[in-house]
């Protein structure tokens, strides 16, 4: 998930799991406090607030092992370290193993940005359950998400809207509606969070991630980061090469790419799963009911998005489905493979004039609740990303680059392209143009790329290895679809990070799994 219509680097697992606002942890005074020094006061887990998603409070592990939940000081301003604090919200699992086995805890983060990893975590706990055998099993909320000082823009109502518009304007009244739309959120942002916008990038993060390490008592920091929890993985390993222990980047974000790149790399990449499940789709035994051939299957989904330009079809009452609605809820179900017979059903459907799956389907993507309550995730999501992300694209700039779009996507190209404006008229100036990565002196990362992943596409995993440089980034690589790896089951994928994570064993480098 990405800028309001932008579909980077969301993690398959927070997008799956996102189907009372809480405001605290500003305002603390922390001088003279050693915030290294605090003492976590480990409980039981409450259920999710709206900030993260809403639902119950997380079940007990197969093996009955429930989950803890804390909250951890950190500095509002990194650059004050003395100064005000904010909460960082943690969840974990205690290691299963014996106390003489335990390595220390593997810190995730599952992507976003602005998925809560406090609630992602215990939604697929059971998947890393072999590495809680060594392992207690951590996630958070990173700064501006979920429970940990939560970013707001707009309301729910407003959110609906929003997300109704249409985001690939066609004539001049259309943009100048979208463009108006875009600035009413981002004023929103400023209006209901001023005070945390400045200080919600990726090194914030890292920080917090390092002071993590030493309130958790590990010498070193052990990490699996998914999706935009690779960059993150990559900047914190920039920032702290030598306490890196074994980390492992899986669904890789290329760290070489501006936003405009990143955009346009997306593009062709959900347009590569969208071609890879029409030809699926077309191959099974049974007839494909959505087309008779692959490229019939991509002709009739772009007949339908056109249509809906023109008419909008029920979807959830009261709402419609428009062609942005129905756009982001296909790009959904290309996430995962075990998405695709949604996708399949969805279309069916809307065929016959029904919206309902498809809307479905796009409400996961951005953070809605079937009660119509919204999560933190798309303000966090833009926020973070604009407090990275330097350039600012005008209008001019992306009709521009609409033709370079739209070869990459026939589908998907406006829509990213338009999505670029998204930071344009921003309160906080962006750091970079990408983030630098670079790790001399760094433990070995293992880089795990997907070859049919449409939201981190397969070359930035090759990038991500070079960016950290020389003997520090190792490369996997997965032939699968979908975003990511090792959530794939494919037992290569697992036996090679759990081999790396468990016992230090790095696999060859090149190692390919299918």
């Amino acid at each position: 998930m990405a800028n309001p219509s932008r579909l980077r680097a969301a993690a398959l697992t927070v997008t799956a799991v996102l189907l009372s606002a809480v405001l605290a942890g500003c305002g603390e005074d922390a001088k003279d406090e050693d915030l290294t020094a605090q003492k976590l006061s480990w409980k039981d887990c409450p259920a999710p607030s709206q900030a993260q998603g809403g639902g119950s409070a997380p079940s007990p592990l197969p093996g009955g092992t429930e989950w803890q939940c804390a909250s951890m000081k950190a500095p509002l301003d990194w650059d004050d370290p003395k100064g005000d604090t904010i909460d960082i919200a943690l969840i974990r699992a205690k290691a299963s193993g014996e106390a003489s086995r335990r390595i220390g805890s593997l810190i995730f983060n599952f992507g976003g940005p602005g998925g809560s990893g406090v609630t992602t975590l215990p939604a697929f706990g059971a998947d890393y359950d072999t590495l809680r055998t060594r392992y207690d099993l951590v996630s958070f909320d990173p700064r501006g998400v979920g429970r940990s000082a939560p970013v707001w823009c707009e309301n729910d109502q407003q959110l609906d809207a929003f997300f109704q518009q249409d985001a690939t304007p066609d004539d001049a009244r259309e943009r100048t509606e979208y463009v108006d739309n875009v600035e009413d959120f981002n004023a929103a942002c400023e209006e209901n969070s001023a005070r945390m916008l400045p200080h919600v990038r990726t090194t914030d993060a890292a920080r917090d991630m390092d002071l993590m390490r030493q309130v958790l008592g590990d010498d070193k920091l052990y990490y699996f980061g998914i999706s935009y929890g690779t960059e993150l993985g990559g900047v914190y390993a920039h920032l702290f090469p030598k306490n890196v222990g074994r980390a492992v980047f899986d669904a890789v974000v290329d760290p070489t790419q501006s936003p405009e790149q990143g955009s346009l790399g997306q593009a062709k990449g959900f347009q590569l799963a969208l071609d890879n499940y029409a030809q699926h789709c077309v191959s099974q035994v049974e007839d494909c009911p959505v087309g008779d051939s692959a490229q019939d299957v991509k002709n009739r989904i772009a007949k339908l998005l056109r249509d809906l330009d023109r008419k909008p079809i029920p979807g959830i009452f009261p709402r419609e489905l428009t062609q942005t609605a129905a756009t982001t809820g296909i790009a959904q179900a290309l996430y995962s493979q075990d998405f695709w017979e949604y996708l399949t059903e969805g279309l069916e459907q809307a065929y016959d004039g029904d919206g309902q799956i498809l809307m479905l389907l796009s409400d996961s993507l951005n953070g809605r609740s079937q009660n119509g309550e919204y999560s933190n995730l798309t303000a966090a999501n833009v926020s973070i990303n604009c407090a990275d992300d330097k350039p600012r694209y005008t209008t001019e700039y992306v009709q521009q680059k609409l033709p370079e779009f739209r070869t990459a996507s026939p589908l998907f190209g406006e829509f990213l392209a338009w999505s670029m404006i998204s930071c344009t008229d921003w309160a906080v100036p962006g750091a970079a143009v990408h983030p630098d990565v670079s790790a001399p002196g760094s433990a070995p990362i293992l880089v795990v790329g997907n070859t049919g992943d449409p939201a981190t596409p397969y070359v930035g995993a090759r990038r991500m290895v070079q960016a950290l440089g020389k003997g520090v980034g190792v490369e996997l690589t997965y032939k699968g679809q979908g975003h990511g790896a090792y959530d794939s089951k494919n037992k290569c994928v697992q036996s090679a990070v759990n081999g790396y994570l468990l016992d230090g064993r790095i696999p060859a480098a090149g190692t390919v799994c299918s």
